[in-house]
C-alpha cells in the first residue's frame, strides 16, 4: 500500500492538515517524501501506526502522551490493544449507563450514580503506567532486579519508619515547612534515590499528591495517623517550592 497525503486522510478519516502536524510533532512521519515534489507518501505501516493513535485519542489521551507511549522501548502492542480494549469496554458500559440513566431521570430518579467514572479512570491510570514506563521506572526496574526478598522487606520498614515519624512530627503540632518536617522531606528523597531511582524535586513532588489522591496510599500512610498523607504532601510541597 503506497497513498499520497490526500489519500491517507481520506483512508483513515483524519484531515491533512492533522496528517502535517502529526509529522511536524514527530507523532507519524510519512513513509517517504518524494524529494523531488516535496509530496509525502503513507504505506501500510503508517497505517497500523495511525490505528494505535486513533484508539489511544479515542482514550482521551494527549498527543504528547501518546508519543511517549509509542515511541518507548518498552512498549508491548500486543498487551496494549487488550488493555486498549478493556478501557474501551468499560467506557461502552459507562455510556449504556448515562443511556439508561437518562430514562430515570425523565421520571425523577435520583441517578447521579451514573456518572461514577471511577473504575474507567482507575484502570487508564494504572494502564497508562505499564504502556509507557519512565525512565525512573526502568531505573527502579534495573536497580531492584537482583534485590533479596529480605533486603525489600528492610527497605519497606524503612520507608514505614520514615512514614510513622512524619505521623510523629504531625502529632507534636508540627508545621509542613517546619525544619523537622522538611528533614523528613529530605530522608524521604534519600531513601528513594538511595535505593529505588533518582528522586528529582519535581518526581518527589509527584509523589505528595499521589499519597493523597490514591486512597490506596492514603490509607497505608494514615495507619500512623489520621491525616498523615495529607501532611506528607504540604510538607514535600513546601520542600520543592524552595
Amino acid at each position: 500500500m503506497k497513498m499520497q497525503i490526500k489519500e491517507f486522510a481520506d483512508f483513515t478519516g483524519v484531515s491533512v492538515r492533522t496528517l502535517h502536524y502529526y509529522d511536524e510533532i514527530g507523532l507519524l512521519k510519512p513513509a517517504f517524501v518524494d524529494k523531488t515534489t516535496g509530496y509525502r507518501f503513507y504505506d501500510e505501516k503508517s497505517f497500523l501506526r495511525m490505528q494505535e493513535i486513533l484508539f489511544y485519542r479515542e482514550l482521551d489521551f494527549s498527543l504528547k502522551r501518546i508519543e511517549e507511549i509509542l515511541s518507548s522501548p518498552y512498549y508491548d502492542k500486543s498487551k496494549a490493544l487488550n488493555e486498549q480494549k478493556q478501557l474501551l469496554t468499560l467506557k461502552k458500559e459507562r455510556l449504556e449507563r448515562l443511556i439508561s440513566a437518562i430514562d430515570g431521570a425523565v421520571k425523577g430518579e435520583n441517578v447521579m450514580s451514573a456518572f461514577d467514572n471511577s473504575e474507567f479512570e482507575k484502570y487508564k491510570a494504572e494502564a497508562r503506567e505499564k504502556w509507557g514506563k519512565t525512565d525512573a521506572y526502568r531505573e527502579y526496574a534495573e536497580r531492584t532486579e537482583n534485590y533479596s526478598g529480605q533486603k525489600r522487606n528492610d527497605l519497606a520498614v524503612e520507608m514505614d519508619h520514615i512514614m510513622a515519624e512524619f505521623a510523629l512530627c504531625m502529632r507534636k503540632d508540627e508545621r509542613p515547612d517546619s525544619a523537622e518536617a522538611q528533614n523528613l522531606v529530605k530522608m524521604l528523597q534519600d531513601h528513594i534515590t538511595g535505593n529505588y531511582y533518582l528522586c528529582t524535586n519535581e518526581i518527589l513532588a509527584s509523589l505528595g499528591q499521589m499519597y493523597v489522591a490514591d486512597e490506596r496510599f492514603t490509607k497505608s500512610i494514615d495507619k500512623h495517623a489520621d491525616g498523615t498523607a495529607a501532611f506528607i504532601c504540604e510538607a514535600i510541597a513546601a520542600y520543592c517550592s524552595k
